[in-house]
C-alpha cells in the first residue's frame, strides 16, 4: 500500500508545478502545505503530546495529518466565520489537534476502568482524540463547498487529493448542519485500514469515535467533550478570544443557556408583531429579530443568572449563536440580515435582523400568530457583524435608545486572552494574578482615576448606621432588582444580590470582590463592567453624558460617599496580589463599612495587601 501511494505522488508534484490560468489555484503537496513556520511549530506541539518515537509519529499521526493537508489544501474553514482564509481549514485541523491533545493529558481513559487497563489503551484514546479533532470538520468539502477543474470538471473529495489547477465556491443552497453527516463519506481517505483495525480492537473507544464521526457528540462521551472544547478553542484563538475559557466550557452548556434564554425573552419581555416599533417579527416562515435590541437583552439576562464566560459584546454574541447554528444566515454567509419591515397600516422602516427559525423557540401548537405586513431583505446592501452589534441607527426599539451609534462597553473580564501555545501555571496563586489582574501596562491613575477626578463625590459617611441609611432597604426581589433604572443605590442593591446568590464571587482567581484589612475591596473597572454589562438601558443615560456605561455606573457609585478616599483626595487604592514568583497590582474602592454588601464579613484574602497605608479615619 505504501508503494502504491508512493506512485501515486509525482502525478501530484507535476500538477503543482504547472502554472495555473488566472483565478485557479495550483494543488500543493502536503510537504508545501505543512512547511510553514507555524504550521512545523503546531507539528511539533502534536508530536510532544503524543509521547512518541519519530518513527512511530510518522506512522500514526504524521501520515494522516499529511493526507488531511493534500485533502484540504488552501480551503477556508468558513466562508465568513473562523478561518475564513485561504489555508483555513488546514490550520483550523493542526489547531484543534494540538488543542484536543493538551486537554486529552488530563483525563485517564477509558474512564471507571483498571489502572492497567488504561495504560494499555493509552495510546489508542490518544490517537482517537487526535483523529476525531481532525476529522470533525471534513464534511465541509463534501457539502459546503464546489470544486471545479480548469475544464470544467467538478472535483468530488472521494474522487481522492485534487491533481489540477481548481477553482472553489460556497454552495449557495449548503445546509448548516450536513457537514457533520457527511464525516463519513471521507475518513477512510485519512485513516488507513491498518489503523482502523487497531482502533476497532476496543469496544468502547470505537463507539465514541464512531459517533463523533456520524457528528452525534451527545453520544460521544468524553471523546465528543475533548473535540468540542478543542474546537471551540481554536475558534476562539483566531477570533481573538481566550482559548483557555472555551476549553473550560461544558460541553453544550453556551447553546442550551443561549436558547433558553432566548426563549425566556420572547415569552417575558421582547414585544413581536407591533404595528410599529417593535422588537421583532414572526412570519410564516421566519422569526426576525432586531439585531441589537435583542443581543444585549441576551448578555444581559445570562449575566443575571450568574453564568460565566457569556460573550462580552454583540459581535461575539453574533458569532457565537451563527457557530451553534441557531441563525439561519444570509446567502453571504453572514448572521446579520438587512430587511425592510411594512405593517398592514402602511409603516415602514429598515433594521438590522438576526433570523431564525419559528420551531427552535415554539412548539408547533405554542406559535404565535404571524405578523400580518410584510419582512423583505434588502439585498442591495450589506453590514457587518461589528456594525449591527455596536450600532443599529435603523432602529426603533420601544426598548432601547433610537437613532445614534452607541458606546461599547469594554469586556468586564480585564485578563489579556491566552494565547495558543501559552502553558497554565499549576500554582493558584500565578491563576489569580493572571485573571483578576488589570494589564501590566495599563495605569489606574490614567484609566479609572481619571473618570473619578471629574466626579462630583458626596462626603464620606461618619458611622455604620448613616452609610446604611443612605442605601434603600433592600426590599425588592430578585427580578425587580434586574429591571430597576439603574443608578448608584441600585449598583449596591445588586451588589449585595449577587454575593448573597453567589453569583458573584469573592476572594477567589476570578472574582471582582475581596476582602482587605478588614473592608470590601471592589476591583475597578471589572465590577462596573460587569454591571453594566447586566443593564444595558444605562447605554442611553451614559451617552447624555458622554462617558462609557461602566464609567457613568462608577461615577454614580462615587456620588454616594461608601468609600474610603485616601489622603490625596484620590478615589482609588492599589492592592498588591503576591504570589510565590511574582507579584502584581490589583486597583479599585475600598468601602468604608463592609456590612453594606456582606451579611457576614469573611476573612481577609490573604494574597491580597492594600499598598497605601495612608487611609484617611
Amino acid at each position: 500500500m505504501l508503494a502504491l501511494f508512493q506512485r501515486k505522488r509525482p502525478t501530484l508534484l507535476e500538477s503543482a508545478l504547472a502554472k495555473p490560468s488566472k483565478g485557479l489555484t495550483r494543488p500543493e503537496s502536503a510537504t508545501l502545505l505543512l512547511a510553514t513556520p507555524r504550521r512545523q511549530k503546531l507539528l511539533e506541539h502534536i508530536w510532544q503530546r503524543t509521547s512518541l518515537s519519530r518513527k512511530q509519529f510518522a506512522a500514526l499521526y504524521r501520515a494522516p495529518l499529511e493526507r488531511y493537508a493534500e485533502l484540504v489544501q488552501q480551503f477556508p474553514a468558513s466562508e465568513s466565520h473562523h478561518h475564513a482564509y485561504q489555508g483555513g481549514m488546514l490550520d483550523h485541523g493542526l489547531e484543534i489537534v494540538a488543542f484536543a491533545l493538551k486537554l486529552r493529558q488530563s483525563h485517564l481513559l477509558p474512564a471507571g476502568t483498571t489502572p492497567e487497563d488504561q495504560a494499555a489503551q493509552s495510546e489508542a484514546w490518544t490517537a482517537a482524540v487526535a483523529y476525531a479533532s481532525l476529522l470533525h470538520d471534513i464534511g465541509k468539502i463534501a457539502v459546503d463547498l464546489h470544486v471545479e477543474y480548469e475544464d470544467g470538471g467538478v472535483w468530488h473529495p472521494w474522487h481522492g487529493p485534487l491533481t489540477q489547477p481548481y477553482r472553489f465556491r460556497y454552495r449557495d443552497d449548503r445546509e448548516y448542519r450536513l457537514h457533520g453527516a457527511a464525516t463519513g463519506l471521507l475518513y477512510h481517505q485519512l485513516l488507513d485500514r491498518n489503523i482502523l483495525d487497531w482502533l476497532s480492537g476496543y469496544p468502547a473507544l470505537w463507539a465514541s469515535l464512531l459517533y463523533v464521526l456520524a457528528g452525534q457528540y451527545e453520544h460521544a462521551g468524553v471523546l465528543g467533550e475533548l473535540v468540542v472544547q478543542a474546537d471551540r478553542a481554536s475558534v476562539a484563538h483566531e477570533l481573538g478570544g481566550d482559548p483557555s475559557r472555551a476549553m473550560a466550557a461544558p460541553k453544550h452548556a453556551l447553546q442550551r443557556k443561549l436558547l433558553d434564554g432566548l426563549r425566556y425573552l420572547l415569552k417575558e419581555e421582547l414585544k413581536l408583531n407591533q404595528p410599529q416599533a417593535s422588537d421583532g417579527w414572526l412570519t410564516q416562515d421566519a422569526l426576525w429579530l432586531v439585531s441589537k435590541t435583542v443581543s444585549d437583552k441576551l448578555r444581559a439576562h445570562l449575566l443575571a443568572q450568574g453564568i460565566e464566560g457569556i460573550p462580552a459584546n454583540n459581535t461575539a454574541v453574533f458569532n457565537v449563536l451563527q457557530d451553534h447554528g441557531m441563525l439561519q444566515p444570509t446567502p453571504e454567509g453572514k448572521a446579520i440580515w438587512k430587511a425592510t419591515v411594512t405593517s398592514a397600516t402602511g409603516w415602514s422602516h429598515s433594521f438590522t435582523l438576526l433570523r431564525l427559525a419559528p420551531a427552535l423557540i415554539w412548539e408547533a401548537t405554542e406559535r404565535p400568530e404571524p405578523f400580518t405586513g410584510t419582512v423583505l431583505e434588502d439585498t442591495s446592501s450589506t453590514i457587518s457583524e461589528a456594525e449591527a452589534g455596536s450600532t443599529d441607527p435603523d432602529q426603533s426599539s420601544p426598548s432601547s435608545d433610537t437613532g445614534s451609534p452607541l458606546e461599547q462597553p469594554t469586556p468586564f473580564s480585564a485578563a489579556p486572552a491566552a494565547t495558543s501555545g501559552q502553558e497554565h501555571l499549576p500554582d493558584a496563586l500565578e491563576d489569580l494574578m493572571s485573571l483578576i489582574g488589570i494589564p501590566e501596562s495599563a495605569e489606574p491613575s490614567q484609566t479609572t482615576e481619571k473618570v473619578s477626578a471629574h466626579a462630583q463625590v458626596g462626603e464620606a459617611a461618619g458611622t455604620a448606621s448613616s452609610a446604611t441609611d443612605s442605601v434603600p432597604e433592600h426590599t425588592t426581589t430578585e427580578g425587580q432588582a434586574q429591571h430597576a433604572m439603574p443608578s448608584g443605590e441600585h449598583f449596591m442593591i445588586w451588589l449585595k444580590d449577587g454575593i448573597q446568590s453567589r453569583k458573584l464571587i469573592i476572594n477567589d482567581t476570578k472574582a471582582l470582590i475581596h476582602t482587605v484589612s478588614d473592608m470590601a475591596y471592589l476591583v475597578s473597572p471589572g465590577i462596573f463592567q460587569r454591571y453594566a454589562q447586566e443593564h444595558p438601558q444605562i447605554t442611553a443615560l451614559a451617552k447624555q453624558e458622554k462617558l462609557q456605561e461602566w464609567q457613568w455606573i462608577q461615577k454614580c457609585f462615587e456620588r454616594l460617599g461608601l468609600h474610603h478616599k485616601q489622603r490625596s483626595g484620590l478615589n482609588i487604592w492599589s492592592c498588591t496580589v503576591t504570589g510565590p514568583r511574582k507579584s502584581r497590582r490589583l486597583h479599585g474602592y475600598l468601602l468604608q463599612h463592609p456590612e453594606l454588601v456582606f451579611n457576614d464579613i469573611p476573612p481577609n484574602n490573604p494574597y491580597l495587601t492594600v499598598a497605601a497605608t495612608d487611609i484617611q479615619e
